[in-house]
């Protein structure tokens, strides 16, 4: 007859953490893919205006965008500001503002750059004339006007 015997207590195996370092790879390539970067942060208020046909532009990164519109603080005042990029600035401001966009691109680009006006359903349409006038100056000819979709009422 054989007999059993317990050689004491047997220890529970350890956690193999040898895919550890694939799971955190993989959780980080999601959040890399998926995170959307914020390019500026907006420091007037723009509800723009709706519009039936619109068009989505192709080559989003050929774009520089101006806004137009009532400061989110309202120790900034009420009257309408105008932000290039992450600060706010003049109509006098604009000829060197196209300048450092144009820097920013690269040579062949430089000719397909688009200024997008995204401007308050407020606001007055002198500021807006005005800053077109300034782009026309510099040769900013594309001049795009950012809106919302118009949902159909049926």
């Amino acid at each position: 007859m054989s007999r059993f015997r317990k050689e004491g207590k047997k220890a529970v195996p350890g956690v193999s953490t040898a895919s550890l370092p694939d799971i955190i790879f993989m959780l980080l390539f999601f959040f890399m893919v998926t995170t959307v970067m914020r390019e500026t942060e907006l420091l007037v208020k723009v509800n723009p205006s709706s519009a039936k046909e619109v068009q989505k532009l192709e080559k989003k990164n050929l774009v520089s965008f101006i806004y137009i519109g009532e400061p989110t603080q309202t120790k900034l005042g009420t009257n309408t500001r105008i932000q290039l990029n992450d600060a706010f600035g003049t109509v006098n401001d604009i000829p060197n503002f196209i300048a450092l966009e144009r820097e920013a691109r690269d040579e062949v680009d430089r000719k397909f750059l688009t200024t997008s006006l995204k401007v308050d359903k407020a606001t007055k349409m002198g500021i807006v004339t005005d800053i077109k006038q300034e782009l026309r100056k510099v040769g900013a000819f594309k001049i795009n006007y950012t809106v919302s979709e118009q949902k159909d009422e049926n």
